[in-house]
C-alpha cells in the first residue's frame, strides 16, 4: 500500500471491493486473454449485461436462478467464476461448485479460478487450507471451491452448496440426474445462486426445455440471452470486393449491424462452418429463436418477418378497429393468453395461469367494458365454450365470437382447418411490412414454435399443440391468441366510440 494513503481510505477501498463486483474484478482479478497476455478483468459488454441481470434478480428476489443462452467465447464462464470467487472471498461459509460437461473444460475453469487467487493483491488474498486439482478452500472463513464433471452421475451430491455454476449444460450427459439433485445441493434460501450457461444444442433436450420455460415465465429461472454481436471483438476488416448478398443485407438491417460485423459473419460461415448458416446460427445466435430453431425444422412463420415486426415502431397511433384474441387455458402449463390488435399494430399481450372459466369470462367482460373492442375472438375448444356461453349470457353476443379452430376452414382447398387458416392470415400480415408486435422473447418464441406439413390433397396443416409439447416446447398460447385476431376479416372503419387499451388487472403479466 502507498504510505500516503490513510487508514480510512484503505478501509473505504476494501469496503467498495466487497460491495462493487465490477470494481473488484478490475482492480483485483487477472485473466489470460485470447492472445495469451495477463491483464485485469475489465468486464466486456456481454459480461456487463449478464451481471446487471443477475444483480437485478438478486435485488428483486434475494437469490439468483439464471440460464445464460449465449454465443461462443463471450466470457460468461469467466464472469461467473469471477463473481463466485468474489462472493467466496468476501463471505463466510460460501461454498462454490462448478460443473462442466468434460474434464478438459473443468480443468480450464479451475485453472482460471486458481489464477484469480494466486494473482490477488497482497493483503487481500486469503490463505488456503486445501488446494488440489479439485478443491480450493480458504482458511478461517469456511469458503471455497469444488469442481466436478457431469459424466459422473453422483458428482456434487452429498454436499451443501451456496453458489453453483453449470457450464455447457446442453452437453451434460446426465443432465436430468444432476438437475434433480440441485434442489438438495443448493438450498432455496436468500443469497444462494444457481447460474447455468450453454450454447444451444438442438431441440427437446433438458437445456432447451428449461430455456423455453424461462422465456414463457414459468418457474424460478430467468433467461439471459447474449447475442453474438454484443461481443465487440466479433468484427473483421472488410475485403475490398465485399458486397453483401440479399440475405446478408436483410440480416444486417434486422439486427442493425455494421459492415465489419457482417464481414466477420461471412468469414465464419464460409470457414468454420463450411457454408452452413444453420450451424453458424446455433453457435452464434442473434435471437433465442435462432439459437434453437435454425436449420432444425421448417417453421410456419419466417424468423425474419417476426424480427422485423419486433423492431418496427410506428410513429403515429395505430388506425383501425380494436380486436382481441383470447386463447383460454385448458390444463397444465397452458396459459390463458390475450392479444389486443389494432390494424397493423399489436398493442398488448397478456398471459395468465390458473384462471377458471368464470375468471376468464370476468376478465374478458372487463376488457369489453373498458376498451370497447369491435370483436373478441375466443377459442371454444376446452374451457372456451363455457367462457363464450357466460359472456353471451352477460349480453356480449355482438362483440364475442366463438371460434372453433378445429372446424373447417373458410378456404378448405388451402387449409386443413381453421387454426391453420388464421395462422396463415397472420403470416400474410407479417409479410406485408411494416407491422409491429411487442419486442418480447415470449411472444417471438411462441410465434416460431409451430411447424407445418401438407396433407395428401395439398392442404397446409399446422403442427398441433400436443406435438409441440411432445418435443419439449411450451404451448404457443400467445401466438394462438394473436392468430385468433384474424378469425374474421372485418371492416377497417373504426366506430366513433372506440377507445385506447386500458390497464387490465394490475397483477397480470403483460408483454
Amino acid at each position: 500500500m502507498n504510505d500516503d494513503i490513510t487508514d480510512e481510505e484503505v478501509l473505504a477501498t476494501v469496503a467498495r471491493l466487497g460491495r462493487d463486483f465490477p470494481y473488484f474484478a478490475e482492480h483485483c482479478l487477472k485473466i489470460r486473454t485470447k492472445s495469451g497476455a495477463i491483464k485485469p478483468l475489465v468486464l466486456n459488454d456481454a459480461q456487463r449485461l449478464i451481471n446487471s441481470r443477475l444483480e437485478e434478480q438478486r435485488e428483486r428476489t434475494g437469490r439468483v436462478r439464471a440460464l445464460i443462452l449465449k454465443a461462443r467465447q463471450q466470457g460468461a464462464s469467466t464472469l461467473i467464476g469471477a463473481r463466485y470467487y468474489w462472493r467466496a472471498a468476501f463471505g463466510v461459509g460460501q461454498r462454490v461448485a462448478v460443473m462442466t460437461h468434460e474434464q478438459d473444460s473443468t480443468d480450464a475453469l479451475f485453472e482460471m479460478v486458481r489464477r484469480y487467487h494466486e494473482l490477488m493483491p497482497d493483503g487481500l488474498r486469503h490463505d488456503t487450507e486445501a488446494a488440489s486439482a479439485k478443491e480450493l478452500r480458504f482458511a478461517g472463513i469456511d469458503s471455497g471451491y469444488i469442481v466436478a464433471t457431469a459424466g459422473n452421475k453422483a458428482a456434487g451430491r452429498g454436499r451443501t452448496i451456496q453458489l453453483f455454476h453449470g457450464s455447457e449444460v446442453a452437453s451434460w450427459p446426465n443432465a436430468e440426474e444432476h438437475m434433480a439433485g440441485l434442489g438438495q445441493t443448493v438450498p432455496d434460501l436468500p443469497g444462494t445462486e444457481i447460474i447455468l450457461e450453454s450454447t444451444a444444442k438442438g431441440l427437446g433436450n433438458l437445456w432447451h426445455q428449461m430455456c423455453m420455460r424461462a422465456i414463457a415465465g414459468q418457474g424460478d429461472y430467468q433467461l439471459i440471452f447474449v447475442p453474438w454481436f454484443l461481443e465487440s471483438g466479433y468484427r473483421r476488416p472488410v475485403p475490398p470486393d465485399f458486397v453483401p448478398t440479399a440475405e446478408e443485407a436483410e440480416y444486417q438491417a434486422l439486427h442493425r449491424l455494421d459492415i465489419e460485423q457482417m464481414a466477420f459473419r461471412r468469414a465464419k460461415i464460409e470457414g468454420d462452418f463450411v457454408g452452413d448458416t444453420g450451424r453458424w446460427a446455433e453457435e452464434y445466435p442473434a435471437t433465442p429463436e435462432e439459437a434453437f430453431q435454425a436449420a432444425k425444422r421448417d417453421t410456419f412463420l419466417a424468423m425474419g418477418d417476426v424480427i422485423a415486426a419486433r423492431r418496427h415502431v410506428f410513429g403515429a397511433p395505430p388506425a383501425g378497429p380494436l380486436v382481441v384474441g383470447v386463447d383460454p387455458a385448458r390444463f397444465g402449463d397452458d396459459r390463458t393468453a390475450l392479444c389486443w390488435r389494432k390494424g397493423r399494430s399489436v398493442l398488448r399481450m397478456q398471459a395468465r395461469q390458473g384462471l377458471d372459466t368464470m375468471q376468464v369470462a370476468g376478465l374478458v367482460a372487463m376488457i369489453i367494458k373498458s376498451d370497447k373492442p369491435r370483436r373478441v375472438f375466443v377459442d371454444v375448444i376446452g374451457i372456451g365454450a363455457g367462457v363464450v356461453d357466460r359472456l353471451w349470457e352477460l349480453g356480449y353476443r355482438e362483440q364475442v365470437v366463438a371460434v372453433n379452430v378445429a372446424e373447417r376452414a373458410d378456404d378448405p382447398d388451402r387449409w386443413r382447418n381453421k387454426r391453420a387458416e388464421v395462422w396463415g392470415r397472420l403470416r400474410d400480415w407479417l409479410r406485408d411490412k411494416p407491422v409491429s408486435i411487442p419486442d418480447h422473447d415470449a411472444l417471438a418464441q411462441d410465434l416460431m414454435q409451430p411447424g407445418y406439413t401438407y396433407s395428401s390433397s395439398g392442404q397446409t396443416t399446422l403442427e398441433s399443440k400436443d406435438d409441440i409439447r411432445k418435443r419439449g416446447a411450451p404451448s404457443p398460447d400467445l401466438g394462438d391468441a394473436l392468430a385468433l385476431t384474424f378469425a374474421e376479416l372485418i371492416s377497417e372503419q373504426e366506430p366513433p366510440d372506440a377507445r385506447g387499451v386500458g390497464n387490465i388487472l394490475p397483477d397480470s403479466i403483460g408483454y
